[in-house]
């Protein structure tokens, strides 16, 4: 079943994967989940068991990758720590949620919900490209900071990724967070909510699996080799933010996320 092209393909995906998280501040899902996915049907992995995988595999290298990220930003911003944890807090309950709520809805409509949630937000940023900050339009207090942290972490565990790509378009939309403010509290918060995601996966597939080398719905196999190399690039992507100008981040940022929609819509081949 695994060749050396597969583990070529874990390894590129590591890499970035890593940059992107520590760049972005989005943890990496949502490149790890979508190109696991594509890897592991190459493989010929049924696609409503290689799905799992890759969501349940996502959620386990995004802990230890954001968290290499979330050290870089906190090193330049200490006031992003406060609202990364509370946030944070909420998130790992909606993201163990999310988890096995997944478990039970077919694997297309998990691509299609991902899909026009990832154009949506690219479609956001390209609209706000110009704006360093948004006024805020709601407060952050201990209720909007629940609804954000349990809804943001449901969707983390629904769809295998660290939340930060819908946890940055909220903050700089709503809460007047400028971008690399946004990215990173969202390192933080990701690194969190990651795990109630991980564990409800790694349960609901305990003995329903049948993936060579996995617990769960997480294959060991995979989380070695990606998490290699996306936890030191993670540390170099996240040290890089703090150089690129505002705008080319966003710019980036609208460009991936773009890319990865379209690809899971099946709009792209």
């Amino acid at each position: 079943m695994f060749t050396i092209w597969y583990f070529i393909g874990l390894i590129l995906i590591g890499i970035c994967a890593g940059f992107a998280s520590g760049l972005l501040g989005v943890g990496g899902g949502f490149l790890i989940a979508p190109l696991q996915f594509f890897l592991l049907k190459s493989i010929g992995v049924a696609p409503e068991l290689a799905i799992l995988i890759s969501f349940g595999t996502s959620l386990a290298i995004i802990i230890p990758t954001s968290i290499s990220g979330a050290y870089r930003h906190t090193r330049s911003m200490d006031n992003i720590i406060k609202p990364g944890l509370r946030l944070g807090i909420f998130g790992v309950i909606g993201g163990f949620i999310g988890g096995f709520v997944a478990s039970v809805i077919p694997s297309k409509t998990l691509e299609i919900i991902f899909g026009l949630l990832l154009l949506f937000i690219a479609f956001n940023n390209i609209v706000n490209i110009n704006k360093e900050r948004e006024e805020a339009r709601i407060p952050f207090n201990w209720l909007t900071i629940g609804i954000i942290g349990l809804g943001v972490g449901f969707s983390s565990g629904l769809l295998g990724v660290g939340g930060g790509i819908f946890l940055i378009a909220i903050l700089t939309a709503l809460l007047g967070f400028s971008i690399i403010e946004a990215i990173g509290t969202s390192s933080i918060f990701i690194s969190l909510t990651a795990i109630g995601g991980f564990i409800s996966y790694m349960i609901s597939g305990f003995g329903v699996s049948t993936f060579p080398y996995s617990i769960g719905y997480v294959s060991i196999i995979n989380f070695v080799l990606i998490a290699c190399f996306s936890v030191p690039m993670a540390s170099v992507g996240a040290k890089m933010a703090h150089k690129v100008p505002q705008k080319k981040l966003k710019m980036i940022f609208s460009v991936v996320i773009l890319y990865m929609a379209l690809k899971m819509l099946s709009i792209l081949p």
